[in-house]
């Protein structure tokens, strides 16, 4: 891209920023012409601008006065900026009792592209190495965080993944599309994901959802610890922990099942 082009790409992006936040409680449906005068910019500029806004869903327009007005993909933004937000507010209180319940590290994750991220985390009074920390990403496939996530999303997360390719980090991570299928129906039968060894030689893992209060599936908070103490015995009373976790989580975030 040429700097001259790279210039004017730039300025389009800020100006539809611009215009966007023209937008607000007390004017929430504006005209072409409105606009071009209180930003300074031509009317065929605003123009074309607002018709890729609104080919995005960023902005519409009213059919009957023809005035433009914010598109649900703001909507969208927002609801997920909100999450977020409020998500940090009431995981924490129970990622706290997780952990002292079972004695393992526990943290709050999210999808981030293919890769889950972890927003959160909360430690083990035990002096185990940490492989992890908040901002961390992993590769969805090979985390029970993410197989939480990728088992609850669309299909085309999943196409995805497998077209991006499998790093093998241990001997059980997953490698291949089939296995990966055949693991994530697991998770969305069981309702939860357990992911042992296939990321650190010697860690085990335990995650389960955490649902908006539409029912979809935001998150994902897990225990991780050493195969020493998360082993054939421990991991169903574990296991439980981890799934009753979710559920509180979900439902001070307004999920009630039914």
């Amino acid at each position: 891209m040429t700097t001259e082009k790279k210039d004017y790409t730039l300025s389009s992006v800020k100006n539809a920023l611009r215009i966007l936040r023209r937008f607000s409680m007390e004017e929430s449906e504006l005209k072409i012409t409105d606009l071009a005068k209180d930003l300074d910019l031509g009317k065929s500029t605003v123009s074309r601008l607002m018709s890729t806004l609104a080919s995005e869903g960023f902005v519409e327009k009213n059919p009957d006065n023809q005035r433009y007005r914010l598109g649900l993909s703001i909507l969208s933004l927002a609801s997920v900026c909100t999450s977020n937000f409020e998500i940090h507010k009431e995981a924490m209180p129970v990622l706290h009792s997780l952990v002292e319940k079972t004695g393992e590290t526990s943290h709050l994750a999210i999808l981030d592209g293919l890769d889950v991220i972890y927003l959160h985390k909360v430690e083990s009074k035990h002096h185990v190495r940490a492989f992890t920390h908040i901002g961390k990403r992993n590769p969805a496939y090979a985390t029970s965080s993410g197989k939480i996530m990728l088992a609850y999303n669309e299909e085309q997360f999943v196409d995805r993944t497998v077209e991006r390719g499998f790093e093998q980090f241990t001997n059980n991570t997953i490698t291949n599309r089939s296995q990966l299928l055949k693991a994530l129906k697991e998770v969305r039968t069981k309702g939860y994901a357990l992911s042992i060894e296939e990321i650190f030689e010697g860690v085990v893992s335990i995650a389960a959802p955490v649902r908006d209060y539409t029912g979809q599936v935001i998150a994902s908070v897990n225990i991780v610890g050493p195969m020493q103490r998360l082993n054939e015995r421990t991991i169903p009373v574990h296991t439980k922990k981890v799934v009753e976790a979710g559920k509180q989580i979900s439902e001070r975030l307004g999920y009630r099942s039914f």
